[in-house]
């Protein structure tokens, strides 16, 4: 059985913040009638004024998706007449949009925003982190090797860890604000959103002991 040679395990880690570059917004609509399937997207009254509003703004018909119907009946029989809530999914490639969105979805009367699904490009954020994480523990391996009288010889081993954290919506009374029957709505909220990736990594290096001068 071969013997582990002489080692030193240096951690070390490095966080990088991101910004978002998409965003999905989730709203519900209260309809006073039944439309099944993307018909209710032009059918469906309450749901057809939301998304003439947001493509008269400019956003892609291709853009507003139908999530689901929760069908609403006191008498058990699903009738034309039933009411019905609309989940739907609206995406924004860019978020200088956001507040605007946020206003029309607060000038509809039938309309709930419910929340927003950030989106990142993690892929670039990683590497970098992780490019980062390395180079530290090169610097830190041959800081250490130094005051040890030793010489590094090479890697044993290479253990790589993620962490990912994200830092919510802020709320400030600025920013958001939308015409209303003609008059200004403040809807009071300051958008923000980053998220930080954080990469640890633990690097063993091989070692051998230098000889005393």
């Amino acid at each position: 059985m071969e013997s582990k040679p002489d080692t030193i395990k240096i951690s070390t880690s490095h966080r990088e913040e991101i910004s978002a570059s998409q965003a999905d917004l989730f709203v519900t609509v209260k309809g006073s009638s039944v439309v099944s399937g993307n018909q209710a997207l032009k059918k469906a009254k309450e749901v057809s004024q939301l998304v003439e509003a947001l493509t008269s703004f400019g956003l892609s018909p291709e853009a507003i998706h139908l999530q689901g119907v929760h069908i609403e009946t006191s008498s058990g029989a699903l009738l034309k007449s039933s009411s019905a809530t609309y989940r739907l999914k609206v995406g924004c490639e860019k978020l200088e949009q956001i507040p605007d969105l946020l206003g029309i979805l607060a000038s509809q009367k039938n309309v709930t925003f419910e929340n927003i699904d950030w989106k990142y490009n993690e892929a670039a954020a990683h590497e970098l982190a992780l490019e980062q994480a390395i180079k530290k523990a090169k610097r830190k391996a041959q800081k250490t090797a130094s005051q040890l009288n030793i010489a590094i010889a090479g890697i044993y081993g290479f253990t790589e860890f993620m962490d990912g954290g994200q830092v919510e919506m802020g709320y400030a009374p600025q920013a958001l604000r939308a015409k209303s029957a003609g008059a200004p709505l403040d809807l009071g909220m300051d958008i923000h959103h980053t998220k930080t990736i954080e990469v640890h990594v633990e690097i063993e290096y091989r070692v051998t002991m230098l000889e005393d001068t």
